[in-house]
């Protein structure tokens, strides 16, 4: 599969500085390289799925949650390192359900984003979808609007980033939120990959 590049610039060809814009990069890059897997493909593929999902699931709450445990600023500088750690457990539990239904040799991009951040904004990913009879067909994104839509996820997500950020000045019971929330973001992510690849997907 042919990588895209995964880091927009600004018409000067600086790198954005803006949380969200920062925010945007680290999700094209999230979806710019589709990981490999070795899970095979299932007999039971809805069972096996469920079990990657809750296994991914509490892998990020753990990795969540620790990052969350150093108090105040020092927590809040952790806040990003978090996002991209649980995205990237995310996405290779994506990947990992494909695989179990023996879909992962079809991956793309669209299809990564749209397991991502469905839950989470499906108005901004709507665009990627069309749905055809009883097939979920996905439209291939230009560069320009793969970056306009990781762009408008940007601005989502930084809106999370805020919310994680109080969390982390408290102590023990805002790591435990944090992993909390971690864990049900993945599940809901999980549920997502298993509702499309139980589809006919194109």
């Amino acid at each position: 599969m042919t990588k895209r590049p995964s880091k927009p610039t600004g018409d000067d060809g600086e790198q954005p500085s803006s949380p969200a814009a920062a925010l945007a990069q680290a999700i094209m890059h999230a979806v710019s390289s589709i990981p490999g897997t070795t899970e095979p493909a299932s007999a039971s593929p809805r069972e096996r799925a469920r079990s990657i999902q809750t296994t991914a699931a509490l892998k990020a709450a753990a990795v969540s949650g620790t990052l969350a445990l150093p108090p105040g600023p020092y927590g809040i500088a952790t806040v990003i390192p978090d996002l991209l750690a649980v995205w990237r457990i995310q996405a290779q539990m994506v990947v990992d359900i494909a695989a179990a239904y023996g879909k992962s040799a079809s991956m793309s991009q669209e299809q990564m984003l749209y397991c991502l951040f469905r839950h989470a904004a499906a108005q901004v990913v709507r665009d990627l979808v069309t749905r055809v009879g009883g097939r979920i067909v996905f439209q291939q994104a230009t560069m320009r609007a793969l970056h306009a839509i990781a762009a408008r996820l940007g601005m989502k997500v930084s809106q999370r980033v805020v919310a994680k950020s109080v969390a982390r000045f408290l102590p023990v019971l805002g790591s435990l939120g944090v992993a909390g929330y971690a864990y049900f973001d993945t599940a809901q992510v999980g549920g997502t990959a298993i509702g499309l690849f139980e589809e006919k997907a194109e």
